[in-house]
């Protein structure tokens, strides 16, 4: 158990373009903002400026669309072209209603409109485009903390989370979509409890748990927060990545 947490919002975080070296940004923020990284830290960074980094915008004007995605965008109120993106980056369509599409994402986790939009990115009027969540945020993810450690700091846990709608509730939260160099569930199954009761299924999803407490520090809209460093968290090391995060469909309910 963590005995006291830190959310540290790394300020003044310059805008990032595509080819730009995230883990030397995050240096220079971290310099900038009189830190330096200690055993233990966790970096929860923006899918947002992952994928900028990794150029995964799609200008619409390139897009094919297929007739299944036409059908889906008139039932939804969508453009037909980012509709096709949606549908390119999904395994399966979950749930469509005007404005939304819900579906499960290539990578697995369920996700409105396949985490593609147009929100904190430059938008030429007369050729827009959207941005697309990385191909492999666990592979980012990984990558991210192997050049922190490459530029001489210590190897620090990597979170990198977006948002994300929940069954049964309203609004967003942080969620985390890869993960480098921690559990990202914390299995008491088999502990007592302060009775000496035995836990039969607690597991927390720490990971989801930190994604969501920076999210509430880098905020949403003009903020330019995309990263935060969590210090105290004290999460077990791992190098699974995030896929343990994700429910089987054989046991999903809500479905």
């Amino acid at each position: 158990m963590a005995a006291g947490l830190r959310l540290i919002p790394l300020l003044g975080f310059p805008l990032v373009e595509p080819g730009d070296d995230v883990a030397l940004l995050i240096m220079e923020a971290l310099r900038a903002n009189d830190l330096s990284l200690q055993q233990g830290d966790v970096l929860v960074v923006a899918q947002k400026i992952v994928s900028k980094a990794e150029n995964r915008y799609v200008r619409l004007a390139d897009v094919k669309v297929s007739a299944e995605a036409e059908a889906l965008a008139e039932k939804a109120g969508k453009d037909p072209r980012q509709v096709e993106l949606i549908l390119q980056e999904s395994k399966e369509v979950i749930r469509v209603r005007p404005g939304v599409i819900i579906v499960e994402h290539r990578n697995g986790y369920i996700h409105a409109n396949a985490g593609i939009d147009k929100s904190n990115i430059r938008i030429d009027a007369d050729d827009p485009r959207v941005l697309l969540l990385p191909e492999d945020p666990d592979a980012s993810a990984r990558a991210l903390r192997k050049d922190i450690a490459d530029l001489g700091a210590i190897a620090p846990q990597v979170i990198i989370n977006d948002s994300m709608g929940r069954a049964w509730r309203n609004g967003t939260v942080g969620l985390a979509i890869g993960t480098a160099g921690l559990a990202p569930l914390y299995n008491q199954i088999g502990e007592s409890d302060m009775f000496g009761n035995t836990l039969e299924v607690t597991e927390p999803a720490v990971a989801d748990e930190l994604a969501a407490g920076a999210s509430l520090v880098m905020g949403q809209a003009a903020e330019g927060c995309p990263v935060v460093l969590a210090r105290g968290a004290s999460l077990k090391h791992s190098d699974r990545g995030s896929a343990d995060l994700l429910r089987d469909k054989s046991l999903d309910m809500f479905r």
